[in-house]
């Protein structure tokens, strides 16, 4: 079944670990869960000798066990999970794990933009229905967060900061109140919150001022701060799982040589470091540098390779794949880039050696090609 979809959610894609995990499964349950907190949990965070489990339960997303479990434990109680933190920390495969493991529907979801409505989050009408008759229940088409309200499931609401004021004051009392009501009818006019309904929202700390939550908002939620992965050891696990899937979606062999992962995650810790250092903002790269962009571009190294090369990844093919994909701004990312090529890959090629020179000559034409 996974074949006939272009990104199975983690429902479908872990369907089998899922069925093994609820049948051994004898904690308790809150509400309608699939599955007790422990096993969502382990489910996330893979398994260990310790577990005692017949089988191995793959680790799917790296980060601190307590991030995890204050996350499952906001979503036991009545309270929203806000996940916060920047761009590419994975807050939206973490919900999308969570919901998985809870309800077995990741999908019931709304996308938070200036143009998102309160419709988006409760409730719109079959026009056609509406006109040959009238309004009913029939013709009601509910939102995403209002079918997830109806089955007791979780509902997943991204970029929450991006939505205007109006669309959040309406999250205020389905998260206090747990239904909707539609005055548009005369009977049959509230939907309530079945057991276990709840939501899973996201913020970026980039749109801090965007669209800033209220008050009375924020106290509806427990807030989760998923900081920037800075362990090398675990970036390199991350990329190294989620360019795994992508191979194995896109059916390609190749190998990933280690020294190449090795290159790509300190070249990313010190474009880092250079950042942090800058003294103003012209200093810096327009790219958040966070692991889901070296996952980007190591997936379009691997593509390129293995569609326009010999199907072996090298150095001078990263290298190129890095400086398109991090020079957004010219010429001032190119700056940026050049500088950082000649006064930190250019050394550190000196000294360690190996794929580095390669590495160091593919960034360097690439830079030269786009400037």
């Amino acid at each position: 079944m996974t074949d006939e979809m272009l990104r199975a959610p983690a429902e479908v894609t872990y369907a089998d670990e899922l069925n093994w995990l609820e049948s051994i499964d004898d904690g308790p349950r809150p509400f309608s869960w699939r599955l007790s907190p422990k096993m969502v949990r382990l489910f996330i965070l893979g398994s260990e000798p310790a577990d005692g489990l017949d089988r191995e339960v793959s680790q799917k997303w790296f980060g601190d066990r307590s991030f995890v479990e204050r996350s499952v434990v906001t979503l036991a109680s009545d309270r929203g999970l806000l996940l916060i933190g920047d761009p590419g920390t994975g807050k939206s495969w973490l919900a999308e794990l969570l919901a998985a493991a809870i309800c077995r529907d990741s999908t019931l979801v709304v996308q938070g933009t200036a143009g998102t409505t309160e419709d988006h989050i409760k409730y719109s009408w079959n026009v056609s229905m509406v006109i040959a008759k009238g309004q009913s229940r029939e013709s009601l088409i509910p939102s995403p967060i209002m079918t997830a309200m109806e089955r007791g499931a979780i509902g997943r609401f991204e970029e929450l900061t991006r939505s205007t004021s109006d669309v959040q004051d309406a999250l205020i009392s389905i998260l206090s109140e747990k239904y909707v009501s539609i005055p548009e009818l005369d009977e049959d006019n509230t939907v309530f919150a079945q057991p276990g309904f709840s939501l899973i929202a996201t913020a970026n700390s980039r749109d801090k001022g965007v669209n800033d939550l209220s008050s009375a908002l924020k106290r509806r939620f427990n807030f989760v701060r998923v900081p920037v992965v800075t362990n090398k050891r675990s970036e390199s696990e991350i990329v190294r799982f989620r360019t795994s899937e992508l191979m194995h979606r896109h059916q390609i062999e190749l190998d990933v040589p280690p020294s190449l992962l090795d290159i790509l995650v300190q070249s990313f810790t010190d474009l880092r470091a250079a950042a942090a250092s800058a003294t103003s903002d012209d200093e810096k790269l327009e790219s958040a540098l966070s692991t889901a962009e070296q996952i980007g571009v190591l997936e379009d190294a691997i593509l390129h390779s293995h569609f326009f090369g010999d199907r072996t990844l090298r150095a001078e093919t990263l290298a190129q794949s890095m400086v398109s994909s991090l020079a957004r701004r010219t010429p001032e990312d190119l700056a940026i880039l050049n500088k950082f090529w000649h006064g930190v890959i250019e050394p550190r090629s000196k000294r360690d050696g190996g794929a580095w020179p390669e590495f160091l000559d593919g960034g360097k034409q690439a830079i030269e090609t786009l400037s």
